[in-house]
């Protein structure tokens, strides 16, 4: 399976070109920001994740990994996205939360490390 098999260049161009507002809890992804709270409950209903390894698969600019971070997870985020991550990056780094964002794809990162992760979060 080649790398670019579920890419979609317009979606990640559409993001990036939309990263400097990922953090506003008022702008475009204000539904995101409204919902994460909800979701790290699920998750955390189904998964105990202090101490675990989390991959948050297509994780834009960090929402969701922050949260994963903040509940005690060792979160690595991926995206292809570059712009995202380097907001994921600044906006992790000014809460002081270690978070390993990549730029790949999950079928690259399985590739490099197989069954590496307790849990596996994808936004799909």
């Amino acid at each position: 399976m080649t790398t670019a098999e579920n890419v979609h260049e317009h979606e990640i161009e559409k993001f990036g070109a939309q990263a400097d507002r990922w953090w506003d809890p008022r702008g475009e992804f204000k539904t995101l920001h409204a919902v994460n709270p909800l979701r790290l409950q699920f998750i955390r209903s189904y998964a105990e994740l202090p101490e675990r390894q989390v991959l948050d698969v297509g994780c834009g600019g960090g929402i969701l990994s922050e949260g994963l971070a903040q509940a005690g997870a060792t979160v690595t985020g991926i995206d292809l996205g570059r712009e995202l991550l380097a907001v994921a990056r600044a906006h992790a780094e000014t809460g002081g939360l270690a978070i390993d964002y990549r730029l790949t794809s999950v079928e690259a990162l399985a590739g490099q490390q197989p069954a590496s992760f307790d849990h596996v979060t994808c936004m799909e």
